[in-house]
C-alpha cells in the first residue's frame, strides 16, 4: 500500500462532510437569490481541490498507483466488470421504463424522470462530457471509496462498510438508475479493498462513465430504446451480466474480512 492511500485514511471524514455541507448551503443561497448560478460540477471540483491541497505531500507514489493500474489482471478485471455494468445498466433502465408505462402513479408520486437514451445538446456540450467522464469519477471515488469505507471500516465489519456506502452512492442518482448505481458502487468498493488503491476504481469509474456518454452520443437515433430487437438483446444481456456479477460479488464479499 502507498503512502498515497494512507494519507487518503486519514483525510477525517468530519472535515470532509462539513465541506461538503457548506458548499451546497453557499449553492443553494446564490441560486435561490439569483446572485450566479452556481452549476454541482463547481462543487466537484472546489472538493478535488480539497483533496489535492490535503494530498500535496504524497503525489511521488502516485506514478507507482497510476501503473498498478495496467497491470494485466486488473486491467482485464476493471474491462469486465465496466462492460457487464453497462449491459446491467441498460436493462434495469428498461425494467424502469415499463414499470413507469404499467404504473404511472410512481411518476405521479415522486415527479420522476427517466433517461431515454436521447441525446441532447446538453449530454454533448464538452463541458457537460468532461464533468461526467472526469470531474465526477474523481471526486466520488475520493469521498464514497476513500475516505467513507475507510472510516465507516473502523465501526462496522468491512462487508457492512461497502454496503452502507453504496447504498449512500446509489441514492444519489435518479430513480432507474439506483440499482445499477448500487451494483457499480459495491464493484468500485471491492477494486479499493482488493487493492488499496483509489486510482483503480476512479480509472473504472472513469471508463464506466467515457462508454456510457459515448453510447448516449451514439445512439442519435434512440434506436436503444425503440428498437425491439436491440431491446431484447440487451435485455438477455442484462440478465447474464446481472446473474454474473451478482455470484462474483457475493463471493467476493464472503472473502473479504
Amino acid at each position: 500500500m502507498s503512502l498515497f492511500n494512507e494519507k487518503i485514511k486519514n483525510i477525517p471524514l468530519n472535515e470532509v462532510l462539513v465541506l461538503i455541507i457548506i458548499l451546497f448551503i453557499i449553492q443553494f443561497i446564490f441560486n435561490s437569490l439569483n446572485i450566479v448560478h452556481i452549476n454541482s460540477i463547481w462543487i466537484y471540483l472546489f472538493i478535488i481541490f480539497y483533496f489535492f491541497y490535503k494530498l500535496r505531500d504524497n503525489f511521488t507514489c502516485f506514478k507507482e498507483d497510476f501503473a498498478d493500474i495496467f497491470r494485466i489482471g486488473i486491467l482485464k478485471h476493471i474491462l469486465l466488470i465496466v462492460l457487464l455494468n453497462i449491459f446491467l445498466s441498460y436493462g434495469l433502465l428498461y425494467l424502469s421504463n415499463y414499470l413507469l408505462a404499467v404504473c404511472p402513479e410512481i411518476n405521479n408520486l415522486f415527479n420522476l424522470q427517466i433517461f431515454s437514451g436521447n441525446a441532447n445538446n446538453s449530454l454533448i456540450l464538452i463541458g457537460g462530457f468532461i464533468a461526467t467522464v472526469f470531474v465526477s469519477p474523481v471526486c466520488e471515488e475520493l469521498i464514497f471509496r476513500g475516505v467513507l469505507i475507510n472510516k465507516l471500516k473502523v465501526i462496522v465489519p468491512t462487508t457492512f462498510a461497502i454496503l452502507i456506502s453504496s447504498l449512500l452512492f446509489a441514492s444519489l442518482h435518479p430513480y432507474g438508475s439506483i440499482m445499477s448505481a448500487f451494483v457499480f458502487a459495491i464493484c468500485m468498493a471491492i477494486f479499493y479493498i482488493k487493492t488499496e488503491n483509489i486510482l483503480v476504481p476512479i480509472f473504472a469509474h472513469f471508463l464506466n462513465n467515457l462508454f456510457a456518454e459515448v453510447i448516449v452520443i451514439l445512439d442519435k437515433g434512440n434506436i436503444l430504446f425503440t428498437n425491439d430487437f436491440i431491446m431484447i438483446v440487451i435485455s438477455i444481456l442484462a440478465i447474464i451480466s446481472g446473474i454474473v456479477l451478482t455470484v462474483a460479488l457475493i463471493g467476493e464479499l464472503n472473502k473479504i474480512k
